[in-house]
């Protein structure tokens, strides 16, 4: 499954700032880490502050703090807030889409699609922390 850059960024953000929920940090801050543009990473910020996971803090010293629930939101919350993962979402040739070929394709890719939401929504930003400590520790 190839994700978004939006959903990407938005992950990237939610687990850097999940880290240390007492935090703040700016769109700047986390593009300069991640290399990505700072526009960009705004709008996703926005998207992630409707929905309750971020908030916003302006001022000096301001910027963006994690106010969700770590142990609660999925990789998969997270990725529908900006692209449809719905199974059937990608397209066949529409010339192929009827034969007995297409239509068993059409349910393999069904079954991969289920398979992957799935896992996406088994996985928590606090799963995904752990990882990331995980993986550092071995590094050392």
């Amino acid at each position: 499954m190839k994700l978004q850059v939006s959903s990407r960024l938005a992950i990237f953000a939610l687990t850097e700032l999940a880290a240390d929920p007492g935090q703040q940090v700016s769109v700047s801050e986390i593009g300069e880490k991640y290399g990505v543009s700072a526009h960009h990473l705004a709008k996703v910020m926005h998207t992630l502050g409707r929905a309750g996971l971020v908030r916003s803090i302006r001022g000096v010293g301001g910027g963006y703090s994690f106010c969700g629930n770590a142990k609660r939101t999925t990789l998969l919350d997270v990725i529908e807030l900006f692209e449809d993962v719905s199974p059937g979402n990608d397209e066949l040739d529409a010339r192929t889409d009827g034969t007995s070929a297409g239509l068993e394709l059409r349910q393999v890719l069904d079954e991969v699609d289920d398979i992957a939401r799935a896992t996406l929504g088994a996985v928590t930003l606090s799963t995904m922390l752990k990882q990331i400590d995980r993986r550092k520790t071995i590094q050392i």
